[in-house]
This record gives structure tokens, C-alpha cells and sequence, in this order.
């Protein structure tokens, strides 16, 4: 009998997309269970009862919740594909560059989504400094972590595939080739992945999803 292992996930959710990629990468069979965040099933209450949010990742009746603690837990359990570096040295800085996309970046950009307009044009600024330390970090490789999708890329996802159309919704313009080319150019290496196309809503369907999301 093999393993049981059940996402939780909301459609044009990058927090479960994050998770469900992970999976992919490694291998390792699921099943996807969708849920109605307006009408959380009692399922996924009894298994994240603390947040009441998707991910949730089951397996074997044990349930982990939080898409970077499922990550964590992901490569943990499953040893094929690693997506955290071995040597320890570069582990930590993988998960200081995941606390900092996670934390900071996040945050910025979900300020830039949701402040009064006259805070907008100072949201942006430091939506696009997290941006800036981001092109560094890339410092011209493919993936964050070299030639290969790590956890950073991973957890990076809403960037690489979200941000754009929240831009262009929004009329601002927070990431471009002329400004952030090696991010720019990342992006488009992420995203055109097979693995990862697979996995991606349509984008037209995208957008009409986060402009009901910004209307809330």
C-alpha cells in the first residue's frame, strides 16, 4: 500500500502552488483536493485549525500546514531532487533568502497591493529596493541556487509568475527588463519550465482572479 499524501490548495493560490511544485519536483504522487476559502470544509478546519488557511499538506494522516514549513518538511521526508543545498554554509543562506522573499518581499508588495493611495508611491520604493536585492542575489545565475529550481525559486513563485499581472492591474510598473534584467530574465526561465507550466492557472483567468481579490 502506498503512501497517502493530500494537498490541501485554492485555486490561483501561490501559497499552494508553492507545494504542490515541491511535490512535483521530487516525485512524489498526490492528491489535490480544492477548497472554498468562503466555505472552508470541515476537513481542512479539523487540519489547520490554528490559521484555518490553505496549504495543508497530509501524509499518512498527519497534517503540516504553512507553505514554508511544508517545504522544509517536503525535503525532509523526501530525499530525491533536493531543493535545499547540502553543504551547510549555503543551506543557511538558501533559508535567509527564503526568510527574506517570505518576510520582507512579501510584505512589500502586498503593501503596494493594498495602501491608501497616498502611500502608494512610497510602497513601491520599497517594494522595488526588496526587488533590487533580488537582482543581486542573482548575480546572473539561472536559478537562485545555480542551474537547477531550488527552494528559493520556489517560495519566490508569486513573483515570477503573480507580480506582473497584479502590475499591470494596478498601472505601476514594480518589475521590468530595464530596471531588474536578471530578475526579468529569471522569471521567464521560472515559468517556462514544463513542470512548472503545468502547474500555472491560465493567466487571463489569473487576472480576473486577483482584480476580484484587490476588490475585496
Amino acid at each position: 500500500m502506498g503512501e497517502e499524501v493530500k494537498v490541501f490548495g485554492a485555486w490561483g493560490s501561490p501559497f499552494s502552488s508553492k507545494v504542490e511544485l515541491a511535490l512535483r519536483l521530487k516525485g512524489v504522487p498526490y492528491d489535490y483536493i480544492e477548497e472554498d476559502l468562503n466555505n472552508k470544509s470541515s476537513l481542512l478546519l479539523q487540519y489547520n485549525p490554528v490559521y484555518k488557511k490553505v496549504p495543508v499538506l497530509l501524509h499518512n494522516g498527519k497534517s503540516i500546514a504553512e507553505s514554508i514549513i511544508i517545504l522544509e518538511y517536503i525535503e525532509e521526508t523526501w530525499k530525491a531532487y533536493p531543493i535545499l543545498p547540502q553543504d551547510p554554509n549555503d543551506k543557511a543562506m538558501a533559508r535567509f533568502w527564503i526568510n527574506f522573499i517570505d518576510g520582507k518581499c512579501s510584505s512589500a508588495i502586498r503593501k503596494v497591493a493594498f495602501s491608501p493611495e497616498e502611500e502608494r508611491e512610497k510602497a513601491v520604493e520599497e517594494a522595488c529596493e526588496c526587488l533590487k536585492t533580488l537582482e543581486s542575489a542573482l548575480n546572473g545565475k539561472k536559478f537562485f541556487g545555480g542551474d537547477t529550481i531550488g527552494m528559493v525559486d520556489i517560495v519566490a513563485l508569486f513573483i515570477a509568475f503573480w507580480l506582473r499581472p497584479f502590475q499591470e492591474i494596478k498601472g505601476l510598473e514594480l518589475l521590468s527588463y530595464e530596471k531588474f534584467p536578471n530578475l526579468f530574465k529569471w522569471t521567464d526561465d521560472f515559468v517556462s519550465c514544463s513542470i512548472v507550466t503545468e502547474l500555472l492557472p491560465p493567466r487571463d483567468k489569473l487576472v480576473a482572479h486577483i482584480k476580484a481579490h484587490l476588490s475585496k
